[in-house]
């Protein structure tokens, strides 16, 4: 994930504030403001309430990463922020936001993230795995969501129906779409518009990674047999997203070859999502998470490939 950094002479209460703002845009690996707000912007376009509890989740990852002694320039780059900012989204996913106990959920949720982000860090830092420098990623959101998904399951809410399209040519290039907006759990096709425009700001090669990641996804989806109500919503291949982005050129140096290679991965993920899903279990981001480590534990090997 991008961790520039963040210009010294920030006071205390602006470096919390770019913490806020650059938490949405690190759930795609960018360190960028206009993008964290476009992110921001996406969630209440969807619904506000998911807006607020995004912000709220947010809250609490901070304060769960300085608790845990993560740095303010660390906090302020967003890497404490991200899974905060995840979390409060699922919980409304999970909940909705009407009960009380949602805004409770997410902030407890994101401050959770902090301890749990703690963990994962020393696992992959002091323990043989250090060879491969692995990235926590959203592994921190995955696991606090699925434990509060699981813990609330009375209190769970149905999803609203979806208006969009079922038709095949409709579903398909909507789903290039809607496959952006579902990594952070919103079934928009204008989510996915502001967010796929946030990731070209961040960086040209970002956004097209991004589409590259969606339509590889979507393709492998529809040769798996993946109902198009399914593929329309985006819920087929959002993870593949984030693989293409994490292995076209962020966690490995943008080349010919970290395309070439981010191929494959995108079809892996794409198959553990579906396959995940027919199984009935809480998936998130998962997928993407399980296939990134795979896949740069396999890099490590090729020496065409170098880690950025």
């Amino acid at each position: 994930m991008s961790t520039t950094t963040v210009e010294a002479g920030a006071s205390t209460w602006g470096r919390l504030g770019l913490g806020m703002l650059h938490g949405p845009s690190q759930i795609y690996f960018q360190q960028n403001v206009i993008t964290g707000m476009l992110v921001l912007a996406a969630f209440f376009v969807a619904d506000w309430r998911m807006g607020v509890l995004a912000l709220i989740g947010a809250i609490g990852g901070i304060a769960g990463g300085r608790l845990f002694g993560y740095s303010l320039s660390n906090v302020a780059s967003g890497m404490q922020s991200f899974c905060g900012t995840l979390v409060g989204a699922a919980v409304f996913a999970a909940l909705g936001g009407d009960a009380w106990y949602c805004y409770v959920l997410a902030l407890l949720g994101g401050i959770a993230t902090g301890p749990v982000t703690w963990l994962v860090d020393r696992l992959f830092t002091r323990t043989p795995l250090k060879a491969y420098s692995l990235p926590y990623t959203t592994a921190p959101f995955v696991i606090v969501a699925t434990i509060i998904a699981l813990s609330t399951l009375p209190l769970a809410v149905d999803s609203p129906p979806s208006d969009l399209p079922t038709e095949p040519v409709p579903a398909f290039f909507i789903s290039l779409l809607t496959n952006v907006s579902q990594v952070v759990l919103v079934d928009n096709l204008w989510s996915g518009a502001l967010i796929l425009i946030g990731l070209f700001i961040a960086g040209w090669r970002v956004g097209l990674a991004a589409l590259l990641g969606s339509l590889v996804g979507s393709l492998t989806a529809i040769a798996m047999g993946e109902p198009w109500s399914e593929i329309a919503n985006g819920l087929a291949n959002y993870s593949g997203v984030l693989t293409a982005i994490a292995l076209a050129v962020t966690f490995l140096k943008s080349s010919v070859g970290s395309w070439l290679y981010s191929l494959p991965w995108i079809v892996v993920t794409a198959v553990v999502t579906l396959l995940m899903h027919r199984a009935g279990v809480e998936t998130y981001t998962w997928p993407y998470i399980l296939t990134t480590w795979v896949a740069l534990i396999v890099a490590h090997y090729i020496s065409g490939l170098k880690r950025s």
